[in-house]
């Protein structure tokens, strides 16, 4: 099993040396490991990319293709998206323990919004190939990802229905 991914980082994070008993520290601080073994989180630690992102840094570009998940671990980012006249909105923040763009490492459709970091952040990013090569040498664990980035999907989905029954006045 090798030590991290193989595929290159998203443009814009800095890769920060760590071990994967490093990463598993941050994640188990984290509620997005809830549910898996001690073992479990270092194994899935060493398909992990600890990296930081530098205030105004774009972490995803609406549009893009890169398939990457990343769980923010310090910090804070926004999330933005394009209006119809071409003028950013800004749909919400996201904080430490929260993860964003698990929607690519799932379909690998173009990004759905941007996300921006509002101070300088902390993150362990899953790419689509650490995803992968996770999925093909640990699949038990590979399945676990899965079905948690699905319950998160699925928990956004009803969140977001629930916001535009509320916008029409449902």
């Amino acid at each position: 099993m090798n030590s991290a991914p193989n595929s290159s980082l998203p443009v814009g994070l800095t890769h920060q040396k760590s071990t994967f008993l490093d990463i598993s520290k941050l994640l188990e601080a984290t509620k997005w490991v809830d549910g898996l073994s001690g073992k479990e989180v270092e194994t899935l630690s060493r398909y992990l990319r600890l990296c930081t992102a530098d205030e105004g840094t774009v972490i995803v570009r609406e549009g893009s293709t890169d398939a990457y998940l990343c769980l923010l671990v310090d910090g804070k980012v926004n999330v933005v998206k394009e209006g119809e006249s071409g003028a950013p909105k800004e749909l919400g923040s996201i904080g430490p323990g929260k993860t964003f763009g698990e929607m690519s490492l799932i379909d690998g459709e173009r990004r759905s919004a941007s996300v921006v970091a509002e101070e300088r952040s902390t993150l362990v990013v899953l790419t689509g190939d650490g995803f992968s090569r996770l999925s093909l040498e640990v699949p038990r664990l590979g399945l676990k990802v899965l079905f948690k980035i699905s319950k998160l999907l699925s928990q956004r989905l009803r969140q977001t229905s629930g916001a535009l029954v509320d916008r029409l006045g449902g």
